[in-house]
């Protein structure tokens, strides 16, 4: 390798190291979003509901009554009036789910129910209850089943079923988060990495003082790819160690699949981060320029839930996304064990879109 592009390359890594904000970003930021989100998910459930009682005193119901009656009141700490009654109700398998029942006005109700502090009402009256809840919502479905059970004294369906949570590899959603953070690293390392890096140069007339001096141009753009590779590597290796050491997360598939996936990730981002930066001179636009090709697709290229949960006719469209491909072909390794006949041609599809996005960008590249 020429002597002037390895000085271009270690440039790169220079700036990179001085940067602390990048490192943060880069390499910490992803470990402890992992670390934060796969405890919260992987410890027992805590489900904790408010719901808003409407009380009938004229006219009250025995069962309602019977069922507050054995609750632990709470109760308002300056006033020592009872405000509403707690409940908890604890399973080995699912966790501990705790209720908290205020009386409210039927108006107040509304309001609690507009705000999101609740998402049940009951309405008491003496022969019945009557319970409000939007039916599109699971949480209030299910809180509706284990209330009404209790309420009249029914055995909870839960209790009898044979439940066998989800928590061999593969199912939990660790699992699924660290591909996916993998995907997202590459796509923000290589278009903040690279496409910022070039607008504020340009921006800066820098690119005017370097292409005035022997370099070649080839070089120049070689050593900023080369240098975001190389760094997303590192980024994704203390991610992987990080994970396989605290979750127990391994490769269920091919090394030599997800390697390649890496690289065709590298290579397609590469390319939009070219044509992105090849006309920009102001870092604002750039700024905006790049949450715009970026921020969609984090959204809904199902890095931190399924995309799947969108509509049925927009998920084909997801699915052709740079970053959907990407996550989906990583996470395939990892949890499916896929190996290189089935990622190669996620893997022709973002390389050879990379490689020719990088074509066009170098094509209308303006250097001043």
């Amino acid at each position: 390798m020429n002597a002037p592009l390895i000085q271009l390359i270690s440039i790169r890594f220079k700036e990179f190291v001085r940067e602390p904000g990048v490192v943060f970003w880069s390499v910490i930021f992803p470990i402890a979003m992992a670390w934060v989100l796969g405890v919260a998910f992987s410890k027992k459930g805590e489900l904790v509901q408010t719901i808003a009682i409407v009380r009938n005193n004229s006219l009250p119901n025995e069962k309602l009554l019977d069922f507050l009656s054995d609750l632990e009141p709470l109760t308002d700490n300056f006033t020592g009036d009872t405000t509403g009654y707690r409940k908890e109700i604890i399973n080995e398998k699912l966790g501990k789910s705790i209720y908290r029942f205020i009386t409210a006005s039927w108006d107040s109700a509304i309001l609690m129910v507009k705000r999101g502090q609740t998402a049940v009402m009951i309405k008491e009256s003496e022969d019945s209850l009557y319970y409000y809840f939007d039916p599109r919502n699971p949480e209030a479905k299910l809180s509706y089943i284990m209330l009404s059970s209790a309420i009249n004294q029914e055995e909870f369906i839960y209790e009898t079923a044979s439940i066998k949570p989800l928590v061999t590899v593969g199912t939990r959603y660790i699992d699924y988060l660290v591909p996916g953070l993998i995907a997202i690293g590459i796509m923000n390392s290589i278009l903040w990495g690279i496409s910022y890096t070039l607008i504020e140069m340009r921006s800066r007339k820098l690119l005017r003082r370097m292409i005035a001096t022997p370099m070649k141009k080839s070089h120049f753009l070689i050593s900023h790819f080369a240098s975001r590779l190389s760094l997303s590597i590192i980024e994704a290796l203390i991610l992987i160690t990080f994970s396989w050491f605290y979750f127990k997360l391994s490769v269920q598939g091919s090394i030599v699949a997800l390697i390649m996936m890496f690289l065709a990730g590298n290579i397609c981002f590469t390319g939009i981060a070219v044509v992105i930066s090849s006309r920009t001179s102001s870092s604002k636009i750039g700024n905006g320029l790049i949450n715009f090709i970026s921020m969609p697709m984090m959204i809904l290229s199902g890095i931190f839930f399924s995309y799947h949960n969108f509509p049925d006719f927009v998920v084909p469209y997801i699915q052709k996304l740079p970053l959907t491909v990407l996550a989906d072909s990583i996470r395939s390794i990892f949890i499916e064990g896929s190996g290189v006949k089935d990622i190669y041609p996620q893997f022709i599809v973002l390389s050879v879109s990379g490689l020719l996005l990088s074509y066009i960008g170098l094509r209308i590249f303006k250097w001043y």
